[in-house]
């Protein structure tokens, strides 16, 4: 989006302001499609930065996410966790992930994530 979208603005600042990890949105950007819940950038940066420490490989990255973020005007990007790319019938990651995404990239977006089934229906 050129402009971002005013009520996906509105809806990460309240996310922001509430420190509420409960918003479900799914999103297209970029040609995939992200399901799963918004999370305040603080919880995300605190989150990735748990995974990170507890990886004898990446911990040293750890660091880089407990600075915290700009908190100058509107959000500016989308925080998930506990979320998923769609393809096909499939959400990758199964358990969940961490995501960020840039407002200005988001080019739909619904209310609400999607649930996927590797069952086929008769």
């Amino acid at each position: 989006m050129s402009k971002p979208d005013e009520l996906i603005v509105s809806i990460a600042s309240l996310v922001e302001s509430g420190q509420s990890t409960q918003m479900s949105l799914t999103v297209v950007t970029g040609g995939a499609v992200i399901t799963g819940r918004l999370a305040p950038e603080a919880v995300w940066r605190q989150r990735v930065s748990e995974v990170l420490t507890d990886s004898a490989r990446l911990g040293e990255f750890s660091a880089v996410f407990d600075a915290p973020g700009t908190k100058d005007g509107p959000p500016t990007h989308l925080h998930f966790h506990v979320a998923r790319i769609l393809q096909g019938t499939v959400g990758i990651p199964e358990t969940g992930g961490m995501y960020r995404v840039a407002i200005e990239d988001v080019s739909a977006w619904t209310v609400g994530d999607f649930s996927y089934s590797d069952q086929l229906t008769r």
